[in-house]
């Protein structure tokens, strides 16, 4: 009988992908639950992945003319109630501030006191309170366009919750624009769902179909929102970045009036975008295999661990020696704007290695006796088997890292991008397109079939009714998707293209 194989994380993907998740983000130390219902604590090695995320996208937003501002936490009820479609979409995930101080209660505890004349809401978006704000810049068509994206936390009470994909807080960005005319907001809608795209497949490694949601799936209030849609191995859909062309319904909401080139007095044509630690966990579920998370290199916190291996006494300080210095040329290398960033553990656990694979980190380096002797190290790379080790010369080493980082970016996308096109399926019949939704496993129900590619007729009540059944919604109308004459696959009527169908997170 065939040895079996044992991996770092119990259970797997295949034996219980949810539960496996979560001992991912467990066994890398990136993220635990907080004592607060629904939020959680990022830890270090979690939170320098999203630090990357940030400095990266930051850069990417600002060469497109956008600049970086802050605004409140707290929005004003009356604010939320100026756009009735915008909060009724949110109604529901508001958390409220009714009063503004405590005080000792007549039985010893703490009790709210000084009741607020208004309550306040914890932002769940800000379009609103930004809103407010760019009623007093613009005055004119000369003010525009105002281009500005803020960094936070928002608070959306969820009643089930998932680290990273879904909880009560979280950290993200809105972008939020003005602009004199449609067509500029609608070009800068596209623009930023250029650079979501971009950056999903640059960065994150993560293959994306972009596109735009049906009416039912918009955003509250918006006219018009574009996605980019990623496959999990799990082959559910996690929408990892949304563009919203908000017409001028949010303008007229917060007054924001400009008076136009010919002396004409008009509403502002308004955008918001953004992206979440979500992101995280897209990255997790798209990459992650039974021993534990694989972070693409362009984002990893670090990128090579030195671990020397000491025998004998009198070995420790020529191979620590020699791990400096090869910490230190590592150092000055250059890797796409940035140096490689290195960590030394020289720990005396024989579980340290695996502790590196948990964790992600794309280049393992051991450092023993034989490798002094022969001037070299011991290298293991993450997408490969961890028993995948190579013998290389220390100075050829120090040449090939960027080589590899970017080799081991590049196999992860392909890997992704090959697991997508396998589970996507163009789907024609009703009863076929049921059972390609129905789990063949009823213990497993998160196990379905994946991306289907069927025709639409564009009727809400078709999709509500799939939504309903299955538990599957629209994904997308893909943007580079052709013409195609066929009939909906809920109601036999005409239909001119495909859409993407999915569960999702």
């Amino acid at each position: 009988m065939a040895k079996q194989e044992k991996y770092a994380i119990t259970p797997t993907r295949e034996e219980d992908y949810p539960q496996w998740y979560q001992q991912v983000i467990k066994a890398a130390d990136l993220a635990e639950n907080s004592p607060v219902r629904g939020c959680m604590v990022i830890k270090p090695w979690g939170y320098a992945i999203w630090e990357n995320i940030v400095r990266n996208l930051d850069h990417l937003f600002k060469e497109t003319g956008v600049k970086n501002a802050y605004f409140p936490l707290f929005i004003p009820l009356s604010f939320l109630e100026k756009e009735a479609e915008h909060v009724e979409g949110f109604a529901k995930e508001c958390a409220v501030v009714t009063h503004h101080k405590l005080e000792k209660g007549p039985e010893g505890g703490l009790v709210p006191a000084g009741q607020l004349a208004e309550p306040l809401i914890v932002r769940p978006t800000s379009e609103t309170i930004i809103g407010d704000s760019f009623s007093k810049w613009i005055q004119s068509y000369r003010d525009l366009p105002v281009l500005i994206n803020q960094w936070a936390n928002v608070v959306r009470w969820e009643m089930r919750t998932r680290l990273f994909l879904r909880t009560s807080e979280f950290l993200w960005q809105e972008g939020h624009t003005a602009h004199a005319t449609r067509e500029e907001a609608i070009e800068r809608t596209k623009m930023m769902l250029d650079v979501y795209a971009r950056f999903a497949e640059d960065y994150l490694a993560l293959p994306v179909i972009k596109g735009r949601k049906s009416t039912a799936e918009r955003f509250p209030g918006a006219e018009d929102t574009m996605c980019i849609e990623a496959m999990m191995q799990d082959r559910k859909a996690l929408q990892a970045g949304t563009s919203h062309f908000l017409g001028q319904n949010f303008a007229k909401g917060s007054d924001i009036k400009f008076q136009t080139a010919d002396e004409k007095e008009s509403y502002a044509w308004t955008t918001s975008w953004g992206v979440s630690t979500r992101l995280i966990g897209g990255l997790i579920m798209t990459h992650g295999d039974d021993d534990g998370i694989i972070v693409p290199p362009r984002l990893a916190p670090s990128h090579v661990v030195l671990m020397p291996i000491i025998k004998k006494v009198d070995d420790t300080s020529k191979i620590l020696e020699f791990t400096e210095s090869l910490a230190r040329e590592l150092r000055e290398t250059d890797y796409h704007g940035m140096k490689i960033s290195v960590e030394i553990d020289n720990r005396d656990v024989g579980s340290r290695g695996w502790d590196w694979i948990k964790k992600g980190i794309p280049l393992r380096v051991e450092i023993g006796p034989r490798d002094l002797a022969d001037n070299s190290v011991f290298v293991g790379r993450r997408d490969k088997s961890h028993r995948d080790k190579t013998s290389v010369k220390r100075d050829a080493f120090i040449q090939l890292v960027p080589e590899m980082l970017d080799d081991i970016q590049k196999n992860i996308y392909e890997k992704a991008l090959s697991y997508r096109k396998q589970h996507t399926t163009p789907i024609n019949e009703k009863d076929e397109f049921y059972r390609y939704f129905t789990p063949e496993n009823l213990d497993k129900p998160e196990i379905h079939g994946g991306f289907a590619m069927s025709h639409w007729c564009g009727d809400s009540e078709c999709e509500e009714k799939i939504k309903n059944d299955l538990s599957v919604t629209i994904r997308c109308i893909p943007i580079d998707s052709k013409k195609e004459a066929g009939k909906c696959l809920c109601c036999g009527k005409p239909s001119g293209h495909r859409v993407v169908f999915a569960k999702s997170y």
